[in-house]
């Protein structure tokens, strides 16, 4: 069995000699109301914490997705990624803030089809970017333009998927500790 590195640097606090640090900190605050354990640990990587709040809060501003549909997209990466946090995260903001059905949620968690077919065609879509590394079929394209989508989703998927890299990647190397807020929700990689 190959063992899986686990990074040493501590968490960060916004009360960091760094200034560059506790500043980011600080803004992930405002934006979400407290300092989830992942973003305590990317703040070692001031450049890296920003670039992930600047580019979820553009893909969930911008990206044209309901907020039940940008669920189903960053859960879909998270489940490919197999990142137990952002699993247990957005599986728990899709049940108390974006209004998925848990049907729907569940369905992704255990990699089942999911009931509604937009959001399946929007599911499968991610799931082909990811594995084709972004190089989807013209018959790809069309599934997912055919379901109400359009090609300039296809870049806020890239988007997203930027976005759920930096985080998922973070947390596998920190094995990021589970928030307890999201411990209802927990969530691990079926092998």
């Amino acid at each position: 069995m190959t063992s899986v590195y686990k990074m040493k640097l501590p968490p960060r606090t916004m009360e960091d000699a760094d200034a560059k640090v506790s500043a980011v900190l600080e803004k992930a605050k405002a934006r979400v109301g407290a300092v989830p354990n992942m973003y305590s640990v990317i703040a070692n990587s001031p450049g890296l914490l920003e670039t992930y709040l600047d580019g979820y809060a553009r893909f969930r501003q911008d990206s044209g997705f309901t907020p039940i549909e940008q669920e189903v997209v960053l859960l879909t990466i998270s489940r490919n990624n197999g990142c137990d946090y952002c699993m247990a995260a957005h599986s728990t903001i899709a049940d108390k803030a974006s209004g998925v059905p848990s049907k729907v949620t569940n369905a992704i968690r255990d990699g089942h089809d999911i009931p509604d077919p937009k959001l399946a065609a929007l599911s499968v879509f991610v799931d082909r970017m990811l594995s084709s590394r972004g190089i989807p079929t013209p018959d790809d394209v069309s599934t997912f333009l055919e379901a109400g989508y359009s090609e300039r989703q296809i870049l806020e998927l890239v988007l997203a998927i930027a976005v759920k890299t930096l985080s998922n990647y973070s947390n596998h190397l920190f094995h990021t500790p589970l928030d307890a807020r999201f411990a209802d929700r927990e969530w691990k990689k079926q092998a």
